[in-house]
């Protein structure tokens, strides 16, 4: 009789690999019906570990599932990350291509935000942390025009404009000319120097502009050069001694050739010394102005008597009326001067205050004539009381 253990190995498999299926089998002792339970036995024993094990993935999965939806969708959206800034850098430069140092850059970020800069001496620029998107350079420089440049910069990108070019701006010159008082007095000299009664007669120390500006030293001595050597006035002279030698006036100096030629040096010796005394030197040292300045306007009686006082007053180089000191002790000075070179009957203390008292008398008639008289018979003057330029 055999044991157990034979009686399970079933073809050829030994009884502990058979062993699972031993809880349900009934030990048989007929051969064919122990092999026929035991094949069955294990088919359905697979069977079963198979629909379990997948029946218990699935149901797993679908008792999971609604769960794991439900986490999901309670979980809180990620937000997007940040962008991080940029950078905007660029070179200017000129029509010819030559770079532009110092040139003012502005920056206008896609969040309003501004940044400036001057461009170095390579005619560079950047900027830093720049907010990403649309951006606009605002570049001007002295002698361009300004120029404006549009890009975009990413987030985190290093932006690199094109080269801007500047264009040269217009060329708008103004100039102011300012001339100085010297200038100006001498364009009012020579209006002076072109003034003749009739036309021919030299008429230079008188000012037809009001308010015309002081006379330099220089220029007081160049009028008073000016009026003495003017050939009219030596041609006055030539007959003013032509008639003093028909009167035979200074008997001393005789008659003929010889007695002329006395009388015309001592004549015009008269005219040097009066004229630069009483215009040229003594003026530039006091201070004074040695021309008459016409009026004009007013009463007879005013204008009458303004030009009579002219020989006793006169403006100063501050334009302020005072004591005519020039002509006065000018004269003084001529006539003792005159002592040197006149007869030696007609010298003395007489001929020094004769000589002088005629060239302030006729001052005093030459103010009148230059009051009513002279203007008229003048052309070509400026308009009255014309204002200095």
């Amino acid at each position: 009789m055999r044991s157990h253990a034979e009686d399970f190995n079933v073809r050829g498999v030994p009884y502990p690999a058979a062993a699972p299926a031993r809880f349900f089998l009934v030990a048989r002792k007929t051969e064919g019906c122990k092999v026929i339970v035991v094949s069955f036995a294990r088919s359905k024993l697979r069977k079963l570990r198979k629909f379990a094990a997948r029946n218990l993935v699935f149901g797993a999965v679908l008792l999971a599932a609604p769960h794991f939806v439900l986490a999901q969708s309670q979980q809180p959206a990620a937000k997007p990350a940040d962008p991080s800034p940029g950078t905007v850098a660029g070179t200017i430069a000129d029509p010819t291509g030559a770079l532009v140092p110092g040139a003012h850059v502005k920056i206008t970020a896609a969040d309003h935000s501004t940044q400036e800069t001057v461009s170095d001496s390579n005619g560079q620029f950047y900027f830093l942390n720049v907010s990403p998107g649309d951006f606009q350079l605002n570049v001007s420089a002295l002698n361009f025009n300004t120029q404006i440049f549009a890009g975009t910069v990413r987030s985190g990108e290093h932006y690199v404009a094109p080269q801007i070019v500047l264009a040269l701006a217009a060329q708008i010159t103004s100039v102011t000319v300012t001339q100085t008082q010297e200038q100006i007095a001498q364009e009012q000299v020579k209006l002076e120097e072109q003034q003749r009664v009739l036309g021919f007669i030299p008429n230079f120390y008188v000012s037809y502009i009001a308010d015309a500006v002081p006379l330099t030293p220089k220029q007081k001595f160049g009028l008073a050069w000016k009026s003495s050597t003017d050939p009219i006035s030596i041609v006055l002279v030539a007959a003013l001694a032509g008639g003093q030698q028909a009167t035979d006036e200074f008997k001393g100096y005789g008659q003929g050739a010889e007695g002329y030629g006395k009388r015309f040096g001592a004549t015009y010796a008269d005219v040097i010394d009066g004229t630069f005394l009483g215009s040229a030197v003594l003026p530039s040292l006091l201070h004074q102005d040695p021309r008459y300045f016409y009026k004009g306007t007013g009463s007879f009686r005013s204008r009458l008597v303004y030009a009579l006082s002219n020989a006793f007053i006169c403006k100063g180089d501050n334009k302020k009326w005072q004591p005519n000191y020039s002509n006065v002790l000018g004269n003084l000075a001529a006539g003792g001067i005159a002592n040197a070179y006149y007869p030696a009957s007609n010298r003395g203390a007489g001929l020094t205050f004769e000589t002088a008292g005629i060239r302030i008398g006729e001052t005093a008639v030459a103010g009148i004539f230059q009051e009513f008289i002279v203007r008229k018979l003048t052309p070509n003057l400026p308009s009255r009381n014309v204002s200095q330029p």
